[in-house]
């Protein structure tokens, strides 16, 4: 139903090696969007919940599919689905197992939230547009009892809310383009700025 409707949400996450950091790191998609009823989105953030840089954006054919790549040592997905005024939100952390002996770890995985049927009585892509990026909707157990989400997290999910919302989304909602200054050990790469140039080295190197 989502490719029929256009939109191309990646949720896939995979395990990969740096040869010249000599560790393995995890890579991520940010992508989707939404059509006028219906959207998916899937964004990443830090371990505390705060955004992460991106590696660098795509240049998707169309809208509503890929625009970041993200890569990190480990990464928190923030993944919604929105039918409607009803919402799905999964979090969920993955980064590499232990790993020795010349042999790949395995790709670990925790569940950190999970909201099924989650309601938002707003309009945020058209009458509501205003509210779009400082509301999310409220989850509740199978009691009637609303369930929080953590504190640390409230911001990633506002940012998708709106993501999910995003008619013909050709942009990022919550990864940030890469600051370069100082030293980025993120993507396993140190960066050595100058007043007249850049040296990327990978770490435990020296510049060329």
């Amino acid at each position: 139903m989502l490719k029929e409707r256009r939109i191309f949400a990646q949720s896939a996450i995979s395990l990969e090696h740096q040869h010249l950091a000599k560790r393995y790191v995890i890579r991520g998609l940010e992508s989707g969007g939404a059509v006028e009823d219906l959207g998916r989105y899937v964004t990443f953030a830090r371990e505390n919940g705060q955004p992460i840089d991106y590696l660098h954006p795509v240049d998707a054919i169309g809208v509503n599919g890929l625009h970041a790549v993200v890569i990190a040592p480990a990464l928190v997905q923030i993944e919604m689905l929105r039918n409607k005024q009803t919402y799905e939100l999964l979090i969920t952390e993955h980064r590499p197992g232990n790993y020795g002996g010349g042999k790949r770890p395995a790709l670990e995985t925790k569940i950190l939230f999970r909201g099924i049927h989650g309601r938002l009585e707003l309009d945020l892509s058209g009458n509501d547009r205003s509210q779009s990026g400082s509301v999310m909707p409220t989850f509740y157990s199978l009691a009637g009892e609303e369930v929080p989400i953590p504190k640390r997290f409230r911001e990633g999910v506002r940012a998708v809310t709106k993501a999910v919302n995003c008619v013909g989304c050709s942009h990022c909602h919550f990864c940030r383009r890469p600051r370069q200054r100082g030293i980025d050990t993120v993507h396993g790469i140190r960066a050595i700025h100058t007043d007249e140039r850049q040296v990327a080295v990978a770490e435990g190197g020296t510049p060329g």
